[in-house]
């Protein structure tokens, strides 16, 4: 397994702890908008998740859709170890079980 792959081993076993957390994992093709590795839902929140290897850092492409991210109201976290899991932790934590909006009338 890579790096990037134990790292991104690490932060599913985090998050397959939360069984009311939607999970969405890109597939690059090399076609349409550029994305981070996860997409989340948590307790109505979006999050996303961008892993690295060890010691390595964000694109410039990644650092621009994170700011977009970021400035919509979402919330990032580049994990880059399979020790720096931890503020992924709390933040699932506390949102986890935030009650949904009420459903749209049919």
């Amino acid at each position: 397994m890579t790096p990037e792959g134990k790292v991104k081993a690490a932060v599913n076993r985090v998050i397959d702890q939360y069984k009311s957390v939607y999970k969405f994992m890109p597939v690059p093709g090399g076609f349409g908008a550029s994305s981070l590795d996860y997409l989340l839902c948590v307790g109505g929140k979006f999050v996303a998740i961008e892993t690295k290897a060890p010691g390595k850092k964000p694109t410039d492409r990644q650092k621009m859709v994170i700011g977009q991210i970021t400035r919509a109201g979402g919330a990032v976290f580049v994990i880059d170890s399979v020790d720096s899991t931890h503020e992924l932790k709390a933040f699932l934590e506390r949102n986890h079980h935030a009650p949904r909006p009420s459903e749209p009338e049919t």
